[in-house]
């Protein structure tokens, strides 16, 4: 998990540049309509609602948008007939690196299209669904802030049923099965750890070296190309890079 949660620090600091040209807003915007309408569009009764509003609120989108955004899963949004659908979509990315698509779109044939290009314009290529997803198994993740006490961590987290923990820089991810999410959440809020964020996430069972700078650079391009695309959700892959040679590819 080392490699993949690197990566996710650099993606943490790449929601900023996200959250500028709004691609946050229309993100957030999109998880909490399919929220509100795979479960009950009540937050306190509806845990992924209830994470998507926060993640909402943390990105500042106005409290007038996360209502229009909750009514419109609903269903109760008067005038609004867009219809989002949910899909996963595989490929290869250079390097034979493995990458995992998620996308709400309201037109599967203008998305797919759109990825299409993406992959063939950076090195990589669009596949077939289960190519790649064989590789990759979904678990619920809660991000830790300001952890002081790494045993005090440990001891929450097994008392919590969760699986695994990765620490660095005070900052420690914490890993368990996506329906004790919810449960490892509340237990480490209420033992007054800051948890900063709660998401699903697809992690590799297997990892890809990247060690030559124009393969780095030209996966980390397509990596980026295609979480600019408004159908994409989340974009995840199976590769390991040291630190040094993902910041030199980023820049």
């Amino acid at each position: 998990m080392a490699g993949h949660s690197k990566w996710a620090n650099i993606k943490r600091q790449k929601a900023v540049v996200d959250a500028k040209r709004g691609k946050t807003f229309t993100q957030v915007s999109r998880a909490i309509i399919v929220a509100a309408r795979t479960g009950v569009p009540d937050p306190a009764l509806n845990f992924q609602l209830r994470t998507a509003i926060d993640k909402a609120k943390a990105a500042g989108i106005p409290n007038e948008n996360i209502e229009r955004a909750i009514a419109k899963g609903a269903g109760t949004f008067f005038g609004d007939n867009t219809s989002l659908e949910e899909i996963r979509y595989e490929g290869y990315g250079p390097s034979g690196v493995a990458i995992l698509i998620e996308a709400l779109t309201d037109n599967r044939n203008r998305t797919a299209a759109d990825l299409r290009a993406a992959f063939s314009k950076n090195g990589g290529n669009l596949g077939e669904t289960g190519c790649v997803s064989w590789m990759f198994s979904q678990k619920g993740v809660c991000v830790v802030q300001n952890v002081v006490d790494e045993e005090q961590l440990l001891e929450a987290s097994l008392e919590a049923d969760a699986e695994s923990y990765e620490t660095s820089d005070e900052i420690a991810e914490v890993f368990t099965e996506v329906a004790n999410l919810e449960n490892l959440s509340q237990t480490l809020k209420a033992k007054g750890f800051s948890v900063t964020d709660v998401e699903l996430r697809w992690i590799p069972s297997n990892s890809v070296e990247v060690t030559e700078p124009d393969q780095a650079r030209s996966l980390l391009k397509l990596i980026d190309t295609l979480e600019g695309l408004d159908d994409v959700q989340n974009v995840t892959a199976n590769f390991d890079m040291n630190e040094q040679l993902m910041t030199a590819s980023i820049t």
